[in-house]
């Protein structure tokens, strides 16, 4: 993470077909589903959502934004829906606490942790896996972690206990994190990250590609030695998605109406399933009802979904001193993510520059202009908001506890970010 910001991973995806049931389902990375848009479109097809074969996924994503705008405003989402980012008190009754200084708790010493399972006797190799653990970022992934482990272990049992195993996952999750990171650098050439020089930048791209590898290896190693068949299968599940996620970000669909499908599956992919993922495992550890294992799932997946729509209206609304990394960057690389696909709409001859990856000269500030003149910034706003409702409506489900209205309030945070 950026000194001064998030570090975010580009656009990613969502479960494939074959593993999940329909757009809106538990355990699918669709537009979360609402009582508005499905009476608005369902066709008596018994499945939950829209009839794909009769309304292009593009306009079911619109239709999910519109139903979104007429029932929750700006103003009453902020201050209904997640009411309890403004008061004094959670809704436990608790004192309200900082989400950040909340998780860091059970955070003291997370770098040092990971620099330790690194194990590394070479020095540069080590300079340059050390490199990101630098203590300087936010720790998000880590900060859900262990506040899931808590909210679920209270659910549970009323403990208040983060098992061992349980931070294990935060670390984990931070190195898996870390080693994609490198690795994206290498493939998109990139030459700052987090406000400071790339690994590839200064010590090349081959020894990045090690190097992202080691740490990945080391985070294999420590997810080994918690044990726990079902949770190794669940985060090695990560790795594969982060992969399938990357082979997606390098294709693109002709077919408009299927490119925002397209996006969506790279953003649950890139970014989402590591958190849900991530959630998932802690609840495993500390509770053994299904049910809470799901709800750990959904509202990990819908915050890492928000967080990236979010992350890509950043990359058209603000300053590279800001995002700590270069701003335009998805156009550069010949990506359309969702502001651009709303712009789209009402611009279509973005479709050619879509389908030929930005790449003639003028392009990319084309593109930008009409992505600024269009509504694509605010209907992918709109969103991202719908995911984090519905993060929100999950996470709620659990019995009331400081972590638990923690998580509630991160979700906002996703939302109100400038970098």
């Amino acid at each position: 993470m950026a000194s001064g910001g998030w570090p975010w991973r580009r656009c990613c995806s969502w479960r494939p077909a074959a593993r999940s049931p329909g757009p809106g389902s538990p355990g699918r990375a669709g537009p979360p589903r609402t009582p508005s848009a499905a009476d608005a479109g369902a066709q008596g097809t018994g499945r939950k959502g829209l009839r794909m074969s009769q309304m292009s996924y593009f306009n079911f994503v619109k239709s999910l934004t519109s139903a979104f705008l007429h029932r929750y405003s700006m103003s009453r989402f902020h201050h209904t829906t997640l009411a309890v980012c403004c008061c004094s008190k959670t809704q436990s009754g608790e004192k309200y606490t900082d989400p950040f200084k909340l998780g860091w708790r059970d955070l003291n010493g997370l770098y040092e942790d990971i620099r330790k399972e690194l194990l590394i006797s070479t020095t540069e190799l080590k300079e340059m896996s050390e490199y990101y653990f630098d203590g300087k970022g936010k720790a998000f992934r880590p900060i859900i972690v262990v506040l899931m482990a808590r909210a679920c272990n209270i659910h549970h049992n009323n403990s208040r206990d983060v098992q061992a195993s349980q931070r294990s996952i935060a670390l984990i999750a931070e190195m898996i994190h870390t080693a994609s990171l490198v690795h994206d650098d290498v493939i998109d050439d990139a030459s700052s990250r987090r406000g400071k020089h790339t690994v590839n930048k200064i010590w090349g791209e081959q020894k990045a590609v090690l190097a992202g590898d080691l740490i990945l290896s080391a985070a294999s190693i420590a997810l080994a030695r918690i044990g726990n068949t079902t949770v190794i299968s669940i985060l090695t599940q990560v790795i594969e998605d982060l992969v399938r996620g990357e082979f997606l970000q390098l294709g693109s669909k002709e077919n408009e109406n299927e490119r925002f499908a397209h996006y969506l599956e790279k953003t649950f992919k890139k970014t989402a399933s590591l958190i849900a993922n991530s959630c998932k495992a802690v609840s495993v550890l500390g509770c053994p009802d299904p049910v809470v294992h799901e709800i750990a799932y959904q509202y990990g997946k819908n915050v890492g979904i928000a967080f990236q729509l979010i992350d890509d209206v950043l990359d058209f609304t603000s300053c590279s001193d800001q995002m700590g990394k270069p701003t335009s960057a998805d156009l550069k690389l010949g990506l359309a993510t969702g502001p651009v696909l709303f712009a789209c709409q009402q611009f279509p001859e973005m479709n050619a520059m879509i389908m030929r990856r930005f790449s003639l000269p003028g392009d990319v500030d084309r593109a930008r202009q009409y992505v600024l003149q269009s509504d694509g910034v605010q209907q992918t706003t709109y969103l991202a908001q719908r995911y984090c409702h519905e993060a929100v409506r999950e996470i709620s489900k659990l019995r009331p506890s400081p972590e638990r209205d923690a998580l509630i309030q991160l979700s906002e945070i996703v939302l109100t970010r400038d970098k």
